[in-house]
């Protein structure tokens, strides 16, 4: 979403090149939309015009388990020291909070709509290594969009915690 990007741009000091990217000398940022089929549309067209060293999807995610706090950061590709790692699985549409919450489900899950086809899709690309996935839990399963400049805070609070990694 153009807010989850928004903090992202402001934090690299990316300017605009066209609709959806963004870039510096060192990051090309794609705005490629919400779900499946917009996901891999604008990940097949850049990855036609670009050639990269590492893939990163940054994004919100809600959360079946209390005990992780919105805002936390969870990377479910790689296991980093002082970044939460859980599963996540990708929908179709937002994940309902009627699903039972607990302290404790087993195991815990993130749910969103767009990393296993950004995974899918960076695989062509790119060794599984170089690709990464990090999301900001925003809710606990509430099917209610995300105010923007509060999606657009989660993402710019978590930015140094990727950057000190050597991620970004």
């Amino acid at each position: 979403m153009p807010c989850e990007a928004q903090g992202i741009v402001e934090y690299l000091k990316l300017t605009k090149t066209t609709k959806s990217t963004f870039e510096n000398d060192d990051v090309l940022l794609l705005v490629g939309g919400i779900g499946k089929e917009k996901t891999i549309n604008s990940l097949e067209d850049i990855y036609s015009k670009y050639r990269f060293d590492k893939a990163i999807n940054i994004g919100i995610a809600g959360c079946d388990n209390t005990a992780y706090k919105i805002g936390e950061l969870v990377c479910t590709t790689h296991t980093i020291e002082g970044i939460h790692h859980l599963p996540i699985v990708t929908v179709d549409t937002p994940a309902s909070s009627s699903l039972p919450l607990t302290l404790n489900p087993q195991p815990p899950q993130i749910y969103d709509m767009e990393a296993s086809y950004f995974v899918q899709i960076s695989s062509a690309y790119l060794k599984q290594s170089e690709i990464y996935v990090f999301k900001i839990i925003s809710d606990y399963l509430d099917t209610t969009v995300p105010n923007k400049d509060f999606v657009k805070k989660l993402i710019k609070n978590r930015l140094d915690d990727i950057r000190k990694n050597g991620i970004i």
